[in-house]
């Protein structure tokens, strides 16, 4: 650290103007706010400010007004995990768009067929978001040097790699520009410039801040140091490495401009140690303080000025009155909308405007989402948004998956964007294994008009039965035969129409056909002399509604929100083996809760039941009860304690509790607990309410990976004195 020459000049009878450099360096840069704090308790006025990357992200937010303390207080609560990488809480998405984010782990553009690769891992959307939301009270200011403190940022142009001095334009967007990373976060494009993280080409802007006209300069450099092989451990290090060689070149000139130069402690640090961000920031402090002396004196050298209060935006919801949406050309302002869930006039919360902004990004339908609020003069606000389209149509996705009913499954997902119209979406799933499988949608998304889907799926698998679950009418069953192994074939499509009622539920209704081909090769002999018997090949037609609510924040290990799913389907007629179906309805319905008990003690219950109403003897879409890990599927119900299918009735009540203990991120111990009431008639004969038929209880682990849970668990039956494992790895497909 040292003291540069200016200083040492006497500035007499003057009101010495002080500038602030701060440098790029990721989470090292939250030393940048402990400075903050230092500069802000020893009384110095800060008159231009210029940053890059964190630098920027900080010098902006201070440059607007926030005082040292108060950013320290905006990062304390920051999830910085959530931030960098737009990660959208689930309770913002739609019913659609959660059964196609939970299937797949790896989602890759797939234009003419080539594979390509993002841009970056994040668009910086929730970056963006919370930068527009702690700058709305400058939200007018579009010349940087009329903010409460002039301020710059400094980007690079991607396409000829020089710097970019951004002075003018929409704050949040330039700041985000500053700190676009490469290959963390996508570019950002302004003025028809592609931008990326200024720190590839000025990472310590002291020139441009020297032109400014400040007499005295404080720098604080959080760049990194030269590392030795055994820190060079990936390429990303290597290529950190490289760029560090040009940067400590040149900072050995700009600490000579440097009048304070402020070198925390942050050798122990990485760009992305956000996790240690209390001891970044108070290393910081403590590098600052070490020029108390120094600090005191330019303050001693500055007149007092009035500060003008800042209007800081307290209510934590905005009245918005109307939305403008330019760029448009394929999607429309309904869909628009439609993604965000607005409904105009709204008052929004904050947090649920940015879950819709972030709802709009993932549709993965636009390279950059710019808003800005727009004040009536009443209190309410006009949001403006100009958005630019992708011209990305085509998904190439992957999953893979274990359960013990389907067992082992690999799925190749191809997805196609405005196949017929602007708003709609197609998508194959194709799955090998030890089953084949499909699943084919086609979607036309109308926001908060009716949306239309189709969808055609075909179901496999094979499993072990108690014999006692099948109709083995007058066959002869060997003796000492307990199981036979079922083949379990279902072939369905569906007509379906749903939309958003109250900004929250899901409701449709649709048609639907259905194959079922049920049969086994244990016993028995066909038509054709074949060793098998074929207990159902009929085809079912029927009439659906449902009703869907879903705010957990995750659908495996949730620690907050509800859930309901209520379904009615209406079995009009059929044809096929089924020669004695009578007209029949079976509505069913599911009830969850979850909330945290402790900080990583979570609890969540659920409820559910369905029976039939009408034919009797119609069996082969009964509730078959048992197993765990796998997709849902016509009215087969997972429950712990009993192999899969190994239940059967009419009709069922079931509840569940579960208690989670997060041993680490993303690492999950589990006590849980399940009962049920299983059988023929239960409601009609009240035999819903004269015990427990069915119970388990057990322990597991769980673990979060990018390809979905992996989970083992083990339950244990009173009631068969046996236990039970359940395994499964990875989305449910």
């Amino acid at each position: 650290m040292s003291l540069g020459g200016s200083y040492a000049q006497s500035i007499e009878n003057k009101d010495l103007k002080v500038g602030l450099v701060l440098s790029g360096g990721g989470a090292k840069g939250l030393a940048h706010i402990g400075v903050l704090k230092a500069i802000d308790s020893a009384g110095v006025r800060i008159d231009y400010i210029g940053g890059t990357s964190m630098g920027a992200i900080i010098g902006g937010l201070y440059a607007s007004g926030y005082s040292g303390i108060q950013i320290d207080s905006i990062f304390k609560v920051v999830d910085f995990d959530r931030l960098i990488q737009d990660e959208i809480p689930r309770s913002a998405t739609t019913f659609y768009e959660k059964s196609e984010d939970e299937k797949y782990g790896v989602t890759l553009p797939f234009d003419g067929f080539k594979i390509r690769f993002p841009s970056g891992l994040s668009k910086g959307q929730n970056v963006y978001n919370l930068l527009s939301k702690l700058m709305v009270h400058v939200d007018t200011t579009d010349n940087f040097s009329e903010l409460p403190i002039p301020f710059f940022c400094v980007a690079t142009n991607l396409e000829n790699g020089k710097p970019v001095v951004l002075e003018n334009g929409y704050l949040p967007r330039a700041i985000l520009a500053s700190g676009a990373l490469p290959s963390l976060f996508a570019p950002v494009i302004i003025n028809d410039q592609v931008l990326i993280d200024g720190g590839v080409v000025n990472n310590y802007p002291i020139e441009e801040l020297k032109k400014k006209g400040v007499d005295v300069v404080i720098g604080v450099d959080v760049q990194d140091l030269l590392r030795d092989k055994d820190a060079l451990k990936s390429a990303f290090d290597a290529l950190v490495q490289i760029n560090n060689y040009r940067t400590i070149e040149a900072m050995v000139k700009k600490k000579e401009m440097t009048d304070i130069y402020i070198r925390p402690e942050i050798k122990d640090f990485s760009v992305v140690s956000f996790n240690e961000g209390r001891k970044i920031i108070k290393n910081g402090f403590e590098a600052a303080t070490a020029f108390d002396i120094s600090l005191k004196n330019y303050a001693s050298q500055q007149k007092t000025r009035k500060k003008e209060a800042i209007k800081f935006r307290q209510n934590d919801e905005i009245d918005i009155r109307t939305v403008e949406v330019n760029g448009t050309k394929k999607y429309t302002e309904k869909y628009v909308l439609g993604k965000l869930k607005l409904k105009l006039p709204a008052t929004i919360k904050y947090k649920d405007f940015s879950n819709g902004v972030n709802n709009l990004s993932a549709t993965g339908n636009y390279d950059a989402i710019d808003y800005r609020f727009i004040e009536n003069g009443d209190g309410s606000y006009k949001v403006v948004f100009n958005v630019e389209e992708t011209n990305q149509r085509m998904l190439l996705r992957f999953g893979v998956h274990y359960d013990d009913l389907y067992r082992t499954s690999a799925l190749v997902n191809l997805t196609y964007k405005r196949l017929l119209t602007n708003n709609d979406v197609a998508s194959l799933d194709v799955i090998i294994g030890d089953n084949f499988r499909y699943n084919a949608n086609y979607y036309i998304d109308k926001g908060y008009y009716w949306s239309i889907g189709l969808n055609s799926s075909f179901d496999f698998f094979e499993k072990d039965i108690p014999v006692s679950l099948v109709q083995v009418g007058e066959l002869s069953v060997p003796f000492g035969l307990n199981e036979l192994e079922l083949e379990y074939n279902d072939f369905t499509n569906r007509l379906f129409f749903e939309t958003l009622f109250k900004r929250t539920f899901t409701i449709g209704t649709g048609l639907e056909h259905k194959y079922l081909r049920l049969l086994s090769e244990t016993l028995g002999v066909d038509d054709q002399n074949n060793p098998r018997t074929v207990f159902e090949s009929t085809n079912y037609y029927s009439v659906f509604a449902y009703a869907k609510y879903d705010s957990l924040d995750d659908a495996f290990f949730p620690s907050s929100g509800f859930f309901l799913d209520g379904d009615i389907h209406y079995y009009a007629f059929a044809e096929g083996r089924n020669n004695s179906f009578e007209q029949f309805a079976i509505p069913k319905a599911k009830f969850g809760y979850a909330t945290k008990i402790l900080d990583k003690f979570s609890m969540y219950f659920t409820t559910e039941g369905g029976f039939k109403i009408g034919d009797d003897s119609t069996s082969s879409l009964d509730f078959l009860v048992g197993g765990y890990g796998f997709k849902n599927l016509n009215n087969i119900i997972p429950f712990y304690g009993y192999e899969a299918l190994n239940i059967r009735g009419d009709s069922y009540l079931k509840s569940m509790l579960s208690i989670d203990y997060e041993i680490f991120k993303n690492s999950h111990l589990q006590i849980f607990g399940n009962i049920a009431n299983v059988g023929n008639d239960l409601l009609t004969d009240a035999q819903w309410i004269d015990g427990i038929d069915y119970s388990g209880f057990g322990i597991g682990y769980g673990l979060e990976t990018f390809m979905g849970p992996v989970e083992v668990k083990y339950a244990r039956s009173p009631e068969r004195k046996a236990g039970e494992w359940h395994v499964s790895a990875g989305f449910r497909f």
